[in-house]
């Protein structure tokens, strides 16, 4: 079995571009970062290493919190960068890169990526 053949989930990509905002009474924040509603790069081979017990699901009001650290392996060559948004085709879930690594002397991209978000009770 090829390398390539185990990328057998796709994304999207959004890169974070800087945003300054206005908070009010002169203050700006020059730290803000947002994504664009267009993907910067679509359609990307990827593989969602997902195990048991990599996530966390906190009980609250109204709905309940969702913690997970993914590991995604990327063909290399990817513009994957930190802080970039990659959403899940299957799931449609949105994950935030950390620190792309780049494996065996240029042979893939490696990236832990945090899920936090909600979940919808069940009824």
């Amino acid at each position: 079995m090829a390398w390539e053949d185990m990328l057998n989930h796709k994304c999207d990509i959004y890169h974070a571009v800087k945003d300054d905002r206005e908070l009010g009474y002169g203050v700006t924040d020059t730290e803000h970062f947002t994504y664009q509603s267009e993907a910067d790069i679509d359609d990307v081979d990827c593989h969602f290493h997902i195990k048991t017990g990599s996530y966390v699901i906190t009980q609250s009001e109204p709905v309940n919190g969702y913690d997970a650290r993914v590991k995604v392996s990327f063909p290399f060559g990817t513009d994957i960068r930190v802080n970039d948004k990659v959403v899940s085709k299957e799931t449609g879930f949105s994950y935030i890169a950390e620190l792309p690594r780049v494996i065996r002397n240029n042979h893939h991209i490696v990236v832990f990526c945090n899920r936090e978000g909600t979940v919808k009770e069940a009824i």
